[in-house]
Parts: C-alpha cells; structure tokens; sequence
C-alpha cells in the first residue's frame, strides 16, 4: 500500500504497537474504531509510517495475529519507500528543477523581472515563474497557489465525468481540496470528497481512479468485498492504475511542506 484513500471517519484511539520480523522491530499506529467492517486493515505509507484500522471489538492479540500474518508485506513495502526515500533530495525552486503536472515532467524556469506581473505559466514544455525577486519561498508559495488553482478546475471536470460512470450517486456530491500528507482523498459521511491538490501532478487516469475511489465509498462505507466489486465495474483496471499511483507517491509528495500545514 502506499497513501492511503480512506474515509473520514473519526477514531476513538491510537495505540503504539510493534512486532519482529527478522532482526527488524516493526512499530505501527493502532487505530481503534476506524473499521466499519470486520477486517482489520494495513497501511504501509511513503513516509514509512505503519498504520493499522481495527474494528473496535478487535483485541490486541487480534491485531498482532493480523499484523505478523502481513509482516514480511509490511517489510518488504518499507524497504521499497526508504530505497525511494534515498533519492529524493529537497526541492530548492531554482530554474532546472523538474516538477510534474498531470503525470508529466516540466523543467521550472524562474524569471527575475521587476517590471513584469508575477505569474506562473505553462509554457513550451516549461513551468515559468515570473518574480519581482528571487525568493525560494516566493516561488514555492506561487507554485503551491498554481497547483491548488489547476487542482480545482481538473478536479470538477473529472467528477462530472467519473459521474456517468457512478450511477448510484443520486445527487452531485461537493469537492473541496485539501492538502494532506498522507491521503489522496477521502469521503465524508454526508458524501462530500476532500482531495489533495497534490493529486494534480500525477496523470489523469489516477485522478479518476481517486475520485471513483471515494464515489464507490457513497454506496459502500468500507473496503469490504462489495466495495471492490463496484471498483472492478467503474473501473476494471483499477489496480493497474493505482500501482502508477503508488510508484509517484514519494516523488509527488517530496513537494508537502511546512506551507502546506
């Protein structure tokens, strides 16, 4: 797994825990009350959290069996992110740098022009920022309000076109964008989807894949076998494309920083 699609769903209490595997000690987050179904589930994120949803009826040594019935899942996704996690270096916003929009890579080219509007266009292959005077958190802010602007915009076309396709969704749910570390998006109970603006920077095909996601949650509220029967019929390669979505994460997200908070 790797960031999480999870509904909003408020839980009753977190508790440290850990199991071995190997020579290597396992801590994750047990999160109580989370689980609408009897699954107990796990997530392995890119920041190389464990987090683990149980039912409130689940005792300890149930989420351990769970957990130790996964661990070499678990190990073997933590290797995988701390390997990507070795590559990236943070971003400077300096010309050069590439960043991505809709799945494609784009060379940031920073112009100084104190006589020129300050402005963030796409251009030529180019992602150009206009500044009065280089600041890196200048740049940074400007590109964050970009995003979140392209970000509002694609997100609503794809809903109203995710919308055809989900057709128990009687009435057209709001959308609101959110920048979260750890999630894509989420579905609240009265129907309403979050996204991360972030969402914008991988190809188009995962947004849909996001924005069914949390379609399907309106008609069923876990991630039980119903759910991911109705998944199959949106979207039969659903799978397919949340394993891009996956491989992008950490490149996508190294962009999360304390200006997003």
């Amino acid at each position: 797994m790797t960031v999480s699609i999870m509904r909003n769903l408020e839980p009753t209490g977190v508790k440290k825990m850990s199991i071995t595997y190997g020579d290597e000690k396992i801590s994750f987050d047990c999160i109580k009350g989370s689980q609408t179904s009897a699954r107990v589930l796990i997530q392995v994120h890119p920041d190389c959290r464990v987090v683990v949803s149980a039912p409130d009826d689940a005792d300890s040594q149930a989420v351990l069996d769970a957990v130790k019935k996964r661990s070499r899942w678990i190990y073997e996704q933590l290797r995988d992110f701390r390997k990507q996690l070795a590559y990236i270096t943070p971003r400077k916003y300096v010309s050069g740098e590439s960043h991505y929009y809709l799945g494609k890579q784009y060379v940031l080219k920073v112009i100084e022009a104190p006589e020129m509007e300050q402005c963030v266009k796409l251009l030529r292959g180019k992602l150009e920022v206009t500044v009065h005077q280089k600041s890196q958190i200048k740049i940074e802010n400007m590109l964050s309000d970009w995003y979140k602007e392209r970000a509002k915009d694609v997100f609503i076309k794809r809903l109203d076109a995710m919308l055809e396709q989900a057709l128990w969704v009687k009435e057209r749910p709001s959308i609101r964008v959110l920048t979260m570390k750890t999630q894509w998006g989420s579905c609240s109970p009265n129907g309403r989807l979050t996204l991360n603006p972030h969402l914008i920077k991988a190809p188009r095909q995962c947004i849909d894949y996001v924005i069914l996601h949390e379609l399907c949650h309106i008609a069923e509220h876990n991630h039980g076998k119903r759910f991911y029967r109705l998944m199959k019929q949106v979207m039969p390669n659903w799978e397919k494309t949340k394993k891009v979505l996956d491989g992008m994460a950490n490149l996508i997200l190294a962009d999360v920083s304390q200006l997003d908070n």
